[in-house]
């Protein structure tokens, strides 16, 4: 349209109004418009004849400012209806419409103004709002994009489409965008504020920092900006700083339920539980549809192991919104701790159906199908949780644990440069996933100390004077998820009853599962007190040993399965000692004492270990010296074996395999003819790869024979029909190695650095058969393959061990348990003396 017939048209149009022929004259401006979309002349007479006089436009807006909402949708209703081209009113239906939530009304309005009015910018950002609220981030964009294409220079179109890329997962671009909203308007306070929360994202914490502080130095009174930078110094574990950040926060505004709550959350990292609790309840006092608020209370009574209160703080926080994805992943925690597996997993499930890219979601159903046994199904959970959130060390540290149950030794290489960095800088992993895949005893403390810092902040019950005169009978108390047929029961069953009752007092609380066998049966008799603590959360049991008045606690778990170190962490005895359950150190300040021998920790190697070292004179392991053999031995057809040739054994836990050992074992095959390996089948999965990996090395998958699980009794009988037990390197075999020694099968093993990698070398010194030790990987080959080609030598060994038996300290309960209570007494009386807890060496 040139620019006469441009003047044309308005000089019509002027005609048009003079007549009252106001619907012509709209069609020649918005003609105009449509060529020139710019042209101010078109848009102020669109404007002039589309809406009210201006005072009726201000009144409106005088209303809704006054948040008198449903007037104002009342009102403007009534304007469209006698204006329906007014564009104006329109987009005010639209933003009242949107405030109140009535999507239908405001998806209308908006709708209007775009059609009466393109290039209307306010509406196209308006519009935006209302879709990034209605989680419809695409369209949102979409808006943003038309409205700062009509005006680039629209800061808060760009600070707004930022806030979408945030949610987006799109960090970067959300930066981009906010640097342009800064770049039009250097003082956008919000804008900073908003960069600063995708650079805490980004993980980028001191720059976050910086970018609220901008806010801060345009607007002192920003209260968002300092409960931001709380945020952030909480990330960093400066947890001072944040809590004054916090409360600087509601200095300027002590209605900001926002601040109680990350209050509550530093309290509860500092094991603050009640004080969190109290800050969790101001915050809903403040906002009762507080919904974040309801489920942190939740997660600290679960701390407290207030289970049904938690799963109604869960529920709460779940019926102010329905599509609260973290309230349904704690709700799963939470039965999950009450052994609800199939409810937890209906609640991770839903969860996933509300974010199917929830990671911690998809990490947990990980632990319900691996608790299930269904190992590669939890691989499977464990992946996805990687796949959204590759940084995720803790399902990748649970992923690798599984892989090594069922000896996928292909797809723990392809993590091999990662597991040195799993638990020891930015996150904290259960330590003992860790211990099977690597020998370095500074990287296995550091992993308990962080995740003894993280897990078990609880603030000790205080701390009770010692008594005037030193007790003539301690009260010794063991505190175990395993009084049942386990391993370190049937280690620690002779101990029990050989205690001197004269000196001491022995109390055993059961803190896991009422499972009750023979063992447990026999255990339970063995104790001159037994509680039955499960039902009782940590704290209570920590006081319960208080009344108790117990002298020394004795950790028989660590970090094990179904483990409550939480009791210690309230400090249940003067003295708590970590000894046999878990193979290594706690990393806990609440740990006063680790049992050891010289073996298991020599002296350059201390250091590795936060506990103060008890020394025991031969070996740290507790046997039973009565331990029965069944008199009925099955035969090798029976147990699957050939009726001739050289039997290596191996039976042990799967994941204690590696390729490094499994290759040795292989090359040993090949060179003794007829001989077989003799493995523990603990897993269909583990079998299959394990006969797959034979085959690939040219041996006949017929000379791999597995061990079917049988009763305690068979199984240390069936040990005889092997020649010679070869042990693993970075987890040994522990208990698994005595009942070989005990059953008379000599045991070849190589000394590692760390506890685990130590535990048979130790046994084996304690039985007077250090030749059996290696120091390298081509020594421990050397010797095994001797021995297996050297019959003679082989007799000879076993018939030292069969002498050694029972005359050398390591099957010598009594003499075991004397030397563990002359700790007891040494350790109690450094206590008494007043004197900080030390090495202790018990004399043979």
């Amino acid at each position: 349209m040139a620019k006469l017939s441009v003047d044309r048209a308005f000089l019509k149009a002027r005609s048009h109004i003079k007549k009252g022929e106001v619907d012509e004259a709209l069609q020649l401006y918005q003609q105009v418009l449509d060529v020139f979309p710019r042209n101010r002349r078109a848009q102020e007479g669109l404007t002039a004849l589309s809406n009210p006089p201006q005072e009726i436009i201000n009144q409106l807006i005088d209303i809704y400012n006054h948040g008198q909402l449903a007037e104002t949708i009342e009102q403007a209703q009534k304007l469209v209806e006698q204006y329906p081209n007014a564009f104006i009113i329109w987009n005010i239906l639209g933003v009242t419409a949107t405030k109140i939530g009535n999507v239908s009304e405001a998806i209308k309005a908006f709708g209007k103004v775009t059609q009466l009015n393109p290039n209307f910018v306010d509406a196209h950002y308006n519009m935006g709002i209302f879709l990034q609220g209605q989680g419809r981030l695409e369209e949102a964009i979409d808006s943003y994009n038309k409205a700062v294409s009509l005006n680039p220079n629209y800061a808060e179109a760009h600070n707004n489409m930022a806030m979408v890329l945030k949610d987006q997962g799109k960090l970067e671009e959300a930066i981009d965008s906010y640097n342009k909203a800064l770049s039009i308007d250097p003082n956008y306070t919000k804008a900073y504020n908003n960069m600063g929360i995708v650079l805490k994202d980004q993980g980028k914490l001191e720059e976050a920092i910086g970018s609220f502080n901008k806010a801060l130095f345009l607007n002192p009174n920003y209260v968002e900006a300092y409960n931001n930078i709380g945020n952030v110094l909480q990330k960093l574990g400066r947890l001072a700083e944040a809590l004054d950040s916090y409360n600087k926060a509601l200095s300027l505004n002590p209605n900001y339920a926002e601040a109680y709550n990350n209050i509550g959350i530093v309290l509860r990292g500092e094991g603050r539980f009640e004080e969190a609790i109290g800050s969790y309840n101001k915050a809903v006092s403040l906002n009762p549809n507080y919904a974040e608020a309801h489920n942190n209370v939740a997660m600290v009574l679960r701390d407290q192991g207030k289970l049904e209160e938690a799963i109604d703080a869960c529920n709460k926080g779940l019926s102010l919104n329905p599509n609260y994805t973290e309230a349904y992943n704690n709700l799963g925690v939470v039965l999950h701790d009450q052994g609800k597996r199939e409810e937890a997993m209906d609640a991770y499930n839903k969860a996933l159906s509300l974010n199917p890219n929830y990671a911690e979601a998809h990490n947990n159903i990980g632990i319900i199908l691996q608790d299930q046994g269904k190992r590669v199904e939890a691989i499977s959970a464990y992946s996805k949780a990687l796949l959204f959130e590759p940084d995720n060390e803790e399902a990748r540290a649970r992923k690798l644990h599984q892989q090594a149950h069922i000896c996928d030794w292909v797809a723990i290489k392809e993590d091999t440069d990662v597991i040195p960095k799993l638990g020891i800088t930015k996150q904290y992993i259960s330590p003992f996933l860790i211990l099977s895949l690597e020998d370095v005893p500074e990287r296995h403390r550091l992993r308990s100390e962080i995740y003894a810092k993280v897990k078990y902040p609880q603030k000790p019950l205080p701390i009770e004077s010692k008594p005037l005169k030193k007790p003539k009978r301690l009260r010794i108390a063991y505190f175990s998820a395993d009084f049942k047929e386990h391993a370190v029961a049937y280690l620690m069953a002779k101990i029990f009853e050989n205690h001197d009752r004269e000196q001491f007092e022995i109390f055993g609380y059961s803190i896991f599962g009422k499972k009750e066998d023979n063992l447990t049966k026999r255990i339970v008799k063995s104790f001159d007190v037994f509680n039955d603590v499960q039902d009782m959360n940590d704290k209570e049991v920590a006081l319960l040993a208080r009344q108790d008045q117990i002298d020394i606690a004795i950790d028989l778990n660590g970090y094990t399965e179904n483990c409550r170190t939480g009791i210690f962490a309230y400090r249940a005895a003067p003295i708590q000692i970590n000894y046999l359950g878990y193979p290594g150190t706690m990393g806990a300040k609440f740990m006063d004492y680790i049992i050891a021998d010289q073996i298991l920790i020599p002296g350059d190697l201390k250091r590795h270990y936060s506990e103060n070292i008890i020394f025991l004179p031969n070996s740290y392991m507790a046997t039973d010296n009565t331990l029965p053999i069944a008199e009925v031995t099955p035969s090798r057809f029976e147990l699957g074996l050939p009726e001739k040739g050289f039997i290596f054994c191996a039976i042990n836990n799967n994941y204690k395999y590696s390729l490094a050992e499994f290759e040795i074992w292989i090359r040993l095959l090949k060179k003794i003819d007829d001989s077989v390996l003799w493995l523990l089948e603990s897993n269909e999965f583990a079998k299959e790869n394990l006969i797959a990996e034979v085959t690939s090395h040219g041996v006949d998958p017929k000379r791999i024979i597995f061990a079917k699980k049988v009763s305690h009794d068979k199984y240390l009988a069936q040990f005889r029909h092997a020649d010679l037990f070869i042990d693993t390197f970075n987890y040994n075999a522990g208990a698994t190695a005595c009942n070989a020694l005990w059953a008379g099968l000599p045991v070849v093993t190589k000394f590692g650095q760390s506890y685990t990698a130590r535990m048979a070398g130790s046994l084996l010194s304690a039985i007077n058969l250090p030749e059996l030790i290696t120091e390298t990987v081509e020594e421990y080959e050397e010797l095994i393959l001797e021995l297996a080609s050297t019959p003679k030598r082989l007799m000879d060994i076993k018939q030292k061990l069969a002498e050694n038996r029972l005359t050398q300290p390591l099957f010598n309960s009594e003499l075991f348990t004397q030397h563990l209570e002359d700790s007891y007494q040494q350790v109690y009386q450094n206590y008494f003396d007043g004197k900080p807890h030390q090495t202790i060496y018990v004399n043979k």
